[in-house]
């Protein structure tokens, strides 16, 4: 089933709808939040359609894909997202509106997606933080990802270099597998002291 309804004991992970184009523009209209994420930050309730129609309807129409809006069960309106993307990366992602920060959140419903991924069988999945955001690594570590290697990348759109820390976490019990595909892309690459 594509992108399956999850919950944990504060949370509802669920499908973004086009009921949700207003949270989805709190969400990523805010420059502090936006600022460590591939994206600029969203100026109008357009642009967040335009937002979901390029991001989320692709994912929802194919039979194998996990992007979440992050919800409060008291309300199950959207605060944040967490998502998987299906290409060889397997690349996890997530934000969350800055007045939900360090309260667990992004920790927990991570948790509940990595679970639902090892119930449908992938084998790892990867992550990438600016090395300017340290706290998301540290996400990274509480879910028990490991980090592999650090490497430089000229960030798209936003066209400037950038260190990324890369972790993994083996799903399937693999302890020797590394995705190695931005080690051998960048030219600048090394594996940092991080605990």
């Amino acid at each position: 089933m594509n992108t399956p309804t999850l919950e944990t004991n504060r949370l509802i992970l669920r499908k973004f709808t086009f009921d949700d184009l207003d949270a989805l523009y709190q969400i990523h209209r805010d420059e502090e939040v936006n600022r460590f994420l591939p994206w600029y930050p969203i100026k109008s309730a357009d642009e967040a359609r335009a937002f979901y129609r390029e991001r989320y309807a692709p994912v929802y129409e194919k039979p194998q894909g996990y992007a979440y809006a992050i919800c409060l069960k008291s309300d199950n309106y959207p605060i944040g997202y967490v998502n998987v993307d299906m290409s060889d990366s397997r690349d996890l992602g997530y934000g969350l509106r800055r007045e939900f920060w360090h309260q667990g959140i992004v920790t927990e419903a991570a948790s509940a997606v990595i679970e639902q991924l090892r119930r449908d069988g992938l084998s790892y999945i990867t992550a990438t933080h600016d090395r300017e955001t340290p706290r998301s690594g540290g996400v990274m570590r509480r879910i028990g990802m490991k980090y592999c290697y650090s490497y430089e990348e000229q960030w798209q759109p936003k066209n400037f270099p950038v260190i990324f820390r890369m972790y993994q976490l083996n799903l399937d019990g693999n302890k020797e597998r590394i995705f190695r595909k931005y080690w051998e892309i960048s030219e600048v690459h090394f594996v940092e002291n991080i605990q």
